[in-house]
């Protein structure tokens, strides 16, 4: 997502830290990388995002770590990234250091963003607020389309709650360490689940098996070659998929840099403007959508950092 890659992308190996957070999973059993970032950027707001939205059995922030199941390559692994004396360090499977990069946004200019956004008067504090404030990305696009649906109309605990009796019912049982039991389940799992039985109504169960069929059979894909909106028409043509839901995948899942979801119910309190009107103002935003999302959602919260 954003501007040109920062040089370089991914650091030497740096030598474990002594004392302080154990970062477990990674010193003395794999590689440790050091992520390059341009600054400023706010790594506990990141985490407190990832924290409030850790799928139970998939995901957990602990001691300013978090931590993932994730299958790479067939086989289960665990992805840990933590904020280390003033870095970004990533342990887990080699070849993982672009999609970290993705997932906490760290190839953006936050300079270029900021001085586009805060033209506007009402973004002007909220940037000034939080420099450096990143959209969260996905480390499974389809796992984070699957949460969009769940999370539709219902608040993020709930939608946590629901996303982790998923998993705990159709998803891969793994032992990878305390809280981190389940790989989220595949395309194909959930295809041929009842999902309804989580304890949602059926339509969205169906809207989520729907979804999960077309992605397995390779009816849609998880990427915006053919433009933003050509993405979101085309998920839009499911059953149960609107125009928020399709907004919130391609701005987490396919990190497009310019996605918005106008008809969010936060973001027109914020501004006091319904969607037609936020959208309409919102023009003045691009190509940085997505960002001044995260600044009226982030002005919601009730400290900064």
């Amino acid at each position: 997502m954003g501007e040109a890659a920062v040089p370089p992308h991914v650091l030497a190996p740096v030598r474990p830290r002594r004392g302080g957070v154990p970062f477990r999973g990674g010193v003395g059993r794999r590689p440790v990388i050091a992520l390059a970032f341009r600054p400023p950027i706010d790594v506990a707001q990141l985490l407190a995002w990832f924290g409030a939205r850790a799928i139970p059995g998939v995901e957990r922030v602990t001691e300013g770590v978090y931590r993932r199941t994730l299958r790479v390559e067939g086989r289960p692994t665990v992805v840990e990234v933590a904020e280390i004396d003033g870095e970004l360090r990533l342990s887990g499977a080699d070849g993982l250091a672009g999609l970290a990069r993705r997932v906490f946004d760290l190839d953006v200019d936050p300079a270029v963003i900021a001085a586009h956004l805060r033209r506007d008067p009402l973004l002007a504090p909220m940037v000034a607020a939080r420099p450096g404030l990143r959209v969260p990305g996905a480390w499974d696009p389809f796992e984070t389309a699957v949460r969009g649906i769940l999370g539709q109309q219902v608040a993020v605990g709930a939608a946590t709650t629901l996303s982790g009796r998923l998993v705990a019912r159709f998803g891969e049982a793994v032992d990878l360490g305390p809280g981190l039991t389940h790989l989220f389940p595949t395309p194909v799992a959930l295809a041929e689940a009842d999902v309804a039985a989580i304890g949602i109504p059926r339509s969205r169960g169906r809207t989520v098996q729907v979804f999960a069929t077309a992605i397995a059979r390779g009816e849609v894909a998880l990427d915006a070659r053919d433009g933003l909106d050509a993405f979101c028409r085309r998920l839009c043509e499911l059953p149960g998929i609107g125009p928020w839901t399709a907004s919130y995948v391609a701005m987490r899942a396919l990190g497009e840099p310019d996605a918005f979801p106008a008809g969010d119910l936060a973001l027109k309190q914020v501004t006091g403007l319904d969607a037609r009107a936020l959208e309409a103002r919102a023009e003045a935003w691009r190509p940085w959508r997505a960002y001044a999302a995260m600044h009226l959602w982030a002005s919601l919260w009730k400290t900064a950092g």
